[in-house]
């Protein structure tokens, strides 16, 4: 069993216990093209068997999101997890919409973004979390992200959250995305709700909750139709026309390794044998084929 399964995850579970689960239930080797914060939910595409090897191609695909904004509240960890450290009164002007819209819009574009202290970013090889749990301080280096689109949904003028949907970047931490957003409005903020609704070519609406797994992991029909195979991602990702079919002989040689000679544009390609079966993925690099990924050995 090889590809990926999109997990609409739940709120209290981490990455690694979705994986877990997922595992002892296929019994394959699983991974995943990036965490989801636990107090988070949504999307979170598995990668199964052989599709483990997929995280190269996915792991830089965009993200989309819909967040709550709570507005006069500071926490340590920049979100609903943490422990208050700093509060303030927040005038109903600032939750004007004309205000909200336009504040929001400013962040639109490529810009430096400082990564939250509770984050697994490493700095001398330790987790930044694991410095914040012990009140160290350490310098945290921006790093470069690009938000391509934010959009209000609704502003609560009682509760004093904003809901926005984002779109953006690899990399983007949304906590700081909501602490950033907050200063522009000159006050306090953290994130409360975080759902992520897209991954790169994937949306939350392909996706099932694990229980649904649960229940039909004897459905050998419903797994077929929620696994999206090798063969599929490739045809979605570049197409139908990426297609190579090789030879007895020279399906030989790409298996065992050998480079083969094709004068194709540079990109990954499928790969048949004769009678039209799905072998795996091959790239193409200055005129020369290289096995990357093999589902089938036929």
């Amino acid at each position: 069993m090889d590809g990926i399964i999109l997990i609409n995850k739940t709120k209290g579970c981490t990455s690694h216990d979705v994986v877990n689960k997922i595992k002892h239930l296929l019994n394959e080797k699983v991974g995943h093209t990036g965490t989801l914060d636990p107090n988070a939910t949504g999307l979170l595409p598995i990668l199964i068997g052989q599709g483990t090897k997929l995280s190269y191609y996915l792991i830089n695909h965009d993200k989309e999101y819909e967040v709550t904004l709570k507005l006069g509240i500071k926490t340590d960890t920049a979100d609903s997890e943490g422990s208050i450290i700093e509060e303030q009164n927040v005038d109903n002007r600032i939750l004007n919409i004309e205000n909200v819209e336009n504040i929001l819009k400013s962040f639109i574009g490529k810009q430096n973004q400082v990564p939250p202290m509770y984050s697994a970013i490493k700095v001398n090889g330790k987790k930044l979390y694991e410095y914040a749990r012990k009140n160290i301080k350490v310098e945290i280096k921006p790093r470069e992200i690009e938000i391509y689109d934010i959009n209000l949904k609704e502003i609560n003028q009682n509760e004093k959250t904003i809901n926005f949907t984002v779109n953006c970047s690899k990399g983007t931490y949304i906590r700081s995305l909501c602490e950033d957003i907050a200063k522009r409005l000159e006050t306090i903020g953290y994130m409360k709700k975080l759902n992520r609704t897209k991954v790169g070519i994937f949306n939350i609406e392909e996706s099932i909750k694990i229980e649904e797994l649960e229940d039909n992991i004897q459905n050998k029909e419903y797994l077929e139709k929620h696994i999206i195979s090798v063969e599929d991602l490739f045809i979605k990702l570049n197409g139908e026309n990426n297609k190579i079919i090789l030879n007895t002989k020279k399906l030989t040689l790409f298996l065992n390794g050998v480079k083969l000679s094709y004068n194709l544009k540079d990109g990954e390609y499928r790969i048949y044998n004769e009678k039209n079966k799905f072998i795996g993925i091959g790239s193409i690099k200055n005129n020369l084929l290289k096995r990357e990924i093999i589902v089938e050995k036929k």
